[in-house]
């Protein structure tokens, strides 16, 4: 499906028009300025946040403090989760996409590795920066959510849990240096934000303003996807009988539905700030109102399930507004890999929904 993906986005930026072609530089650099730089920012503080409170709980451990790390970890998650659909550039080096967040982990190779370190007490992945050299299941948001939440994790209220602490102090710390690498590097005017707005012959990643403007219209292509069919087909059944609640992303802090409100959120803040729609002629402006209307619904639709993901899964209501978020995942995927292109003046090979 995703070699399909790329050449559907090919095949529609190769025919963007003159005009278009002319405001494809000003969106990216919107969606620079106006997205990407300010939701690492805000990384950047949720993470510092996080690991000055897993700190404060490994140095003196109560019931509050225990609780305050959760909550500083949920607010992160929800955080990454807003940024997390920008899959290419500075995230994509050294590992870090997959360092910050291992997932899925279908064969469950993480947390056996997370799990071996608490039980043999492996003092190297209490080092945030040898951490950083280890498997990259061990030092994410995934192994922190273990130790935070998992089986054993209420035994960090008391004294009896110093090295689940300090292992969990470790990850967040490596979780900070992620952020605030990855932050300056978006930052840089002379590295990656730079090749993306200014694409040459010279250029080693974009050489023409299609190629660049790709990077754009894939957020939108291949997240709606990894959302629709990853996050929520992975615990999500055709019927209730093959739901698979722990299959799904941060089902033990109970976050699964506020991570997917968060990947819609940044979307819907990308597709603003870049002004993509406007981009769109005057009779198909609705184009862009239906985008948003979609994201409203998609956000809404999980914003009034909260608790366990079992739970959810076990209340029809709540199931149905599950299965109502994914068509709505499918409706943006339609206006954006059919309705928009189409409105541009685009030739697509393939949607968005189309398999190999």
């Amino acid at each position: 499906m995703a070699r399909s993906v790329l050449a559907a986005s090919l095949a529609l930026l190769v025919a963007l028009p003159a005009a278009a072609h002319a405001n494809q530089a000003s969106d990216i650099a919107d969606a620079i300025d106006g997205f990407i730089r300010p939701a690492y920012g805000r990384l950047v503080e949720v993470t510092a946040a996080l690991g000055k409170s897993v700190e404060a709980l490994c140095a003196a451990p109560s019931a509050d403090n225990l609780a305050a790390a959760r909550a500083a970890f949920s607010k992160t998650t929800v955080t990454w989760s807003e940024i997390e659909i920008i899959r290419f550039g500075p995230i994509t080096e050294h590992n870090r996409l997959e360092r910050m967040l291992f997932w899925p982990d279908r064969k469950g190779t993480g947390l056996k590795q997370v799990q071996a370190a608490l039980s043999d007490k492996d003092e190297t992945a209490t080092d945030a920066a040898k951490l950083g050299d280890k498997s990259v299941a061990m030092q994410g948001l995934g192994a922190l959510e273990f130790v935070l939440f998992g089986t054993g994790a209420d035994e960090l209220a008391g004294t009896s849990a110093a090295y689940r602490c300090a292992y969990g102090k470790a990850i967040a710390g490596n979780i900070g240096t992620i952020a605030t690498d990855v932050d300056a590097a978006w930052r840089d005017d002379k590295g990656f934000a730079s090749q993306w707005q200014h694409p040459g012959p010279q250029n080693p990643l974009y050489r023409t303003a299609s190629e660049a403007a790709t990077a754009l219209l894939e957020v939108y292509v291949n997240g709606l996807e990894l959302v629709r069919d990853v996050r929520v087909g992975g615990f999500l059944g055709k019927e209730a009988s093959a739901d698979k609640p722990k299959q799904a992303l941060y089902w033990r802090s109970e976050g699964t539905t506020a991570s997917l409100g968060g990947n819609l959120a940044g979307m819907k803040a990308l597709f603003d700030a870049s002004h993509f729609g406007s981009l769109l002629p005057d009779d198909s402006q609705w184009i862009a109102q239906s985008i948003d209307f979609e994201f409203a619904n998609g956000q809404n639709a999980v914003a009034g399930i909260t608790g366990p993901i079992d739970a959810a899964l076990a209340d029809a209501d709540k199931r149905a507004k599950l299965t109502y978020f994914g068509v709505v995942t499918s409706s943006l995927s339609e206006l954006f890999g059919t309705r928009l292109s189409s409105a541009l003046g685009l030739t697509a090979g393939f949607s968005s929904l189309d398999g190999d």
